[in-house]
């Protein structure tokens, strides 16, 4: 997932987006705990898509706080 199709995404659309990626994760990291998954990049790029996500949330928030 993008920068630009974050910041696209409203508030509530994000929070919903970084439960759907952490269940993700979770199912991930435990497909490759059993066996060795075909591709172990997609965690990494499945923990950063959350970081990025967690990221514009705080941004959000605290513009929100500000005003």
């Amino acid at each position: 997932m993008k920068n630009s199709e974050i910041l696209e995404l409203s508030t509530e659309e994000l929070v919903a987006r970084a439960g759907e990626e952490k269940a993700n994760l979770t199912k991930l990291k435990f497909a490759h705990a059993v066996s060795a998954i075909e591709n172990p990049l997609r965690i990494t790029k499945v923990r950063k898509d959350i970081a990025r996500i967690n990221t514009e949330l705080t941004k959000r928030k605290a513009a929100a706080a500000s005003e």
